[in-house]
């Protein structure tokens, strides 16, 4: 049988929402944020947006910055 995500469902409290704050941060993946918080994907996602936490890397160089 899978395991399945303790949180599905779940309302997020402030500790939740404190610790993704703190994982988006440190770059962490969505997919090892979702499996830390005990949530799926898109509900990492979702509440990331609604709270304007970026979970996009800060350590990428931006785009056409190649010199040709």
């Amino acid at each position: 049988m899978a395991r399945g995500t303790p949180n599905k469902g779940k309302p997020w409290t402030s500790p939740e929402v404190a610790k993704l704050r703190d994982l988006a941060k440190e770059n962490t993946p969505t997919r090892v944020a979702a499996m830390k918080l005990g949530r799926t994907e898109p509900g990492v996602r979702s509440k990331a947006s609604e709270k304007n936490i970026s979970l996009k890397p800060t350590n990428q160089s931006p785009y056409n910055r190649r010199g040709r």
